[in-house]
């Protein structure tokens, strides 16, 4: 199921601005199984469109969030060695930062398997994790995260505050570009919070996605691409201030925002704000010209690939995440010039890849089958897939990445 929007998700202006069509594709995380590949694939369509009012830019279709988290969600966050370390780092500096001990009270919403809250869980502080997809959900409370599997609402918030919980910290990362209810979830972020509390979310900063051509990251799950000026006026809509911002480079450029009740805005937010008044980011033809790069890299890509296969390469993929998903489907690359995807993540071995099929196997079939080059799906832990697999670039294989421009490694 699926909505289009007629007005702004934030400000509620009729004249969003379509700026970018990916085409018509499948669901990012649609994995599928073995029997599932002869059947037909739900696909909707990937445009993407900018207000000019308040500069928020934002998907023009909503897929129904049943569909999109709840159906064997194959994501879980503690496959990433890069990622939990960046968790951790957060978590011990928060505890340090906030004077955290067993009086306080901390809350993740869109906790998945538990890879940040055990931190705090680890140093005797009283946590609470949100989320809808089952599966991460169980393997949190396994290692002794409480966790509540259901989506995080305005009304969720208020039954927590009814019975007696209010956090001295929330944290939410990479979850407020994928909430359909946007206003809904930040009012709930109000509710929750203590006077004296602080929100903590990290988001992809849509000035990298656009700076680095990440059109990757673009996928019927991120609904929303956030400027700060975007966020600004969301939280002041909701009795909230974006007091201070750090730029993080994970996930190939994000933002960690520092939310609270009382207003103290930080000399950080407001050169930022300043920046992107300066370069831009508030006006359309700024995302007008970031569509055109786009489709530049979709001719390279399928020129370069095409090329190595007329030589004889065989070529593999690293990496079955949704940006690989949506990449793979707008350029048009199926089992013609990938032979197969490898990923770390032992709940997407035996599955195809959405839309074109290709199958996912574990990381050691790069050893044992030996592909010429590897396309690098995954870019944004390129670090640590290189470092990962020394012995087969020992061998020889070589890594292409996609963005911002396709070249070989």
């Amino acid at each position: 199921m699926q909505e289009k929007i007629s007005a702004c998700r934030i400000c509620q202006s009729p004249g969003v601005v379509p700026v970018l069509s990916l085409g018509v594709t499948p669901l990012a995380d649609g994995l599928l199984k073995e029997d599932q590949i002869s059947a037909p694939e739900p696909r909707f369509p990937l445009s993407v469109a900018f207000c000019p009012e308040c500069s928020l830019v934002q998907l023009q279709e909503t897929v129904s969030p049943d569909q999109l988290f709840c159906q064997d969600y194959p994501y879980y966050s503690s496959f990433s060695p890069a990622l939990l370390k960046h968790s951790r780092e957060n978590a011990l500096n928060l505890i340090r930062l906030r004077n955290l001990n067993s009086g306080s009270f901390v809350i993740e919403l869109a906790s998945n398997d538990g890879y940040l809250l055990k931190n705090f869980v680890e140093h005797g502080i009283p946590v609470l994790g949100i989320d809808p997809a089952e599966g991460p959900a169980r393997a949190a409370e396994a290692i002794g995260v409480p966790t509540r599997c259901t989506f995080f609402s305005s009304q969720l918030a208020q039954d927590l505050r009814s019975e007696g919980k209010a956090a001295d910290v929330i944290v939410a990362n990479n979850v407020l570009a994928h909430v359909a209810d946007t206003h809904g979830f930040v009012d709930g972020i109000h509710t929750l919070l203590k006077d004296t509390g602080v929100a903590v979310i990290e988001a992809p900063y849509l000035k990298d996605l656009v700076q680095h051509c990440e059109f990757d990251t673009i996928y019927h799950e991120h609904l929303c691409y956030f400027s700060v000026t975007a966020l600004d006026r969301l939280f002041r809509m909701h009795g909230l201030f974006l007091n201070d911002v750090e730029r993080l480079s994970i996930h190939g450029g994000s933002l960690r925002l520092y939310v609270e009740k009382i207003e103290n805005v930080s000399p950080r937010v407001t050169t930022l704000l300043q920046e992107e008044r300066e370069e831009g980011l508030t006006h359309v033809r700024y995302y007008q010209d970031f569509a055109s790069r786009v489709e530049r890299i979709r001719t390279e890509l399928r020129m370069l690939l095409n090329d190595l296969k007329q030589k004889g390469a065989r070529i593999a993929a690293y990496g079955a995440a949704a940006k690989g998903s949506t990449l793979i489907n707008y350029c048009d690359l199926g089992t013609d010039l990938i032979d197969f995807v490898v990923d770390r993540n032992t709940h997407k071995h035996g599955r195809y890849m959405p839309g074109q099929h290709i199958p996912i196997l574990a990381t050691e079939a790069l050893l044992d089958k030996k592909p010429d080059y590897v396309l690098l799906l995954a870019w944004n832990f390129a670090d640590e897939i290189l470092e990962q697999q020394k012995a087969y670039r020992q061998l020889g294989g070589r890594f292409i990445t996609p963005v911002p421009h396709p070249r070989v490694m």
